[in-house]
């Protein structure tokens, strides 16, 4: 919940205005899991409480852990859905992957949770638990929402989490900590970038329109012209980082005509280029570039003046590496 919210909890159970804010501290900072934890509140208003709320908090299902180190856990939510987080420890950082929704609509053809269908979305609250009910949540460094779904599809929600990850009363985290990723859904994707200051993360994948449209059904919708127009209009130099990220795929997007196009759409925008390995997934006649290929594509950029890494892959033995989460095995086994 929001402040204003717990207000409204507060009044409607008939407790001192006060209480609200001792909810609050109880929940995001103190992390209790039960009302009865609330120790500063009256036995008796806890009862109150207890009669129309719980915490919110459910331990993930199961989890598997990587040769690499980085771990997959299996969260079911409240209308009994399957959702999976992905935490990715590296030197001094412990990056958590969150879903946003069940399945997606997208269907890249890429991206096995688009393969999953859509099923539904995640609430603030099945959004937050990821982080809370996670083994490292105490060592959280950073957020990406890059797991199941296309977040701002699941704007009001996405918008509420994010107030409560760095709002005072909440979990108080720095914007800088935090990155949603999206297609690009245009009308969604200003109310973010006027609305809130977390980084964002746009997949690309081709500079091409048909190529593009070919692999992501949404450039049909959500034409990448039209998102980088948007870009345009506000400044990348401040605080907030703008990145692309981009699958290379042997022989299909990775040729230097193709670094060439990307190069033009991106001049004058201050961001990054991450590229990303393909990870192969059933069903799917796409194969991954090789590593000189992607060296050449990334070297090509960064002599234009794009800053432009190779993103390390991991996780990919447990299936939890970009564009391999998926739920519908789990549920299957879980019937």
């Amino acid at each position: 919940m929001t402040m204003d919210e717990f207000y409204g909890v507060a009044g409607e159970c008939g407790l001192p205005r006060f209480a609200a804010k001792q909810i609050a501290d109880w929940v995001y900072k103190k992390r209790v899991t039960s009302i009865d934890q609330m120790t500063n509140i009256s036995v008796a208003n806890r009862a109150l409480l207890s009669e129309k709320y719980d915490v919110g908090r459910y331990i993930p299902l199961e989890f598997q852990q990587s040769v690499d180190g980085t771990v997959k856990y299996l969260f079911k939510t409240e209308n009994d859905k399957l959702i999976e987080a992905v935490m990715i420890p590296e030197d001094d950082r412990a990056t958590l992957c969150v879903s946003s929704q069940v399945g997606c609509k997208m269907n890249c053809l890429f991206c096995m949770t688009g393969k999953q269908g859509f099923n539904g979305n995640l609430t603030a609250n099945e959004i937050l638990n990821q982080l809370y009910s996670v083994r490292e949540a105490e060592d959280l460094t950073n957020v990406v929402f890059m797991g199941m779904g296309e977040p701002l599809d699941n704007y009001e929600q996405l918008k509420k989490t994010l107030e409560i990850m760095t709002a005072d009363y909440g979990m108080a985290w720095s914007p800088k900590r935090i990155t949603v990723s999206t297609t690009g859904v245009t009308p969604k994707l200003k109310r973010f970038l006027d609305e809130s200051n977390a980084h964002l993360a746009i997949s690309i994948h081709s500079p091409e329109k048909e190529q593009r449209l070919s692999i992501m059904p949404a450039e049909k919708a959500f034409p990448i012209a039209g998102v980088m127009d948007l870009l345009k209009e506000y400044d990348w130099t401040k605080q907030r980082r703008l990145s692309f990220e981009y699958i290379m795929f042997d022989n299909f997007n990775d040729s230097l005509v193709h670094a060439k196009e990307l190069a033009q759409m991106l001049r004058g925008i201050e961001c990054r280029v991450n590229l990303i390995r393909f990870h192969a997934i059933p069903n799917v006649n796409l194969k991954t570039s090789t590593k000189e290929k992607m060296e050449a594509f990334r070297d090509y950029l960064t002599s234009k003046g794009v800053t432009s890494t190779i993103r390390a892959s991991r996780g990919e033995d447990i299936f939890a590496a970009c564009g391999m989460l998926s739920t519908m095995k789990s549920k299957k086994n879980e019937e």
